[in-house]
């Protein structure tokens, strides 16, 4: 399937929307919480999510951390092979381990950090995958944030306090509770801020 600005600059139709392509990654140990929220709010936006399975036997049925079974849409290695608006990672241990050791998954998010392509990341892996493998920004001064975790804040630069931090392309957050917030800021860089209003009023979420 082509990416959307391929899809925008075919399309003579000023009348056709562009659907925004999202992938969400998970393997056993994956938060479940913070999974649910990007996808079904970000779906709630109009965004086509896929859910991603980074396990290295290939199996798309991945054990949550607090046991339930998530049933990915596709395997790393075909969503590797797909253009996407927004790779967004959850945490959970060591669900984040495997989001990390994956090297189909490490390349695609090289791929949206290198292009421009907006990428972001809650609870332990903006520490245990974005930044052990270089892929936080450096030169934005508001930092990032990660759950508050001595552990994970010491294997960041600059890790800050804030529910959700917007650093240029990359978007990080700190966890479950705050997992709603980071999906709607998420949705909002690429709606628009009144669509995210709209959403969050809906869902009764206070911003």
């Amino acid at each position: 399937m082509s990416s959307s600005s391929s899809a925008e600059a075919n399309n003579d139709d000023s009348s056709a929307v562009t659907v925004k392509r999202v992938l969400v990654p998970i393997g056993d140990g994956s938060e479940e919480i913070e999974t649910a929220c990007l996808t079904d709010t970000l779906t709630r936006f109009g965004a086509q999510v896929v859910v991603a399975s980074v396990m290295p036997s290939k199996e798309k049925v991945c054990t949550m951390s607090r046991g339930i079974r998530f049933l990915a849409d596709i395997t790393i290695d075909e969503a590797a092979k797909e253009e996407w608006d927004l790779v967004a990672l959850p945490g959970g241990m060591p669900g984040a381990e495997h989001l990390r050791d994956s090297e189909a998954l490490i390349g695609i998010l090289e791929k949206q950090k290198s292009q421009g392509k907006l990428y972001g990341a809650v609870c332990a892996s903006p520490a245990v995958v974005l930044a052990s493998k270089g892929l936080m920004g450096t030169n934005n001064p508001n930092g990032a944030t990660c759950y508050p975790a001595p552990a994970f804040r010491a294997m960041m630069n600059h890790p800050v306090n804030d529910d959700v931090v917007v650093q240029g392309n990359l978007v990080t957050s700190q966890g479950p509770g705050t997992s709603l917030k980071f999906a709607l800021q998420l949705g909002e860089i690429m709606y628009g801020k009144k669509k995210a209003d709209e959403i969050a009023k809906a869902m009764l979420v206070q911003r």
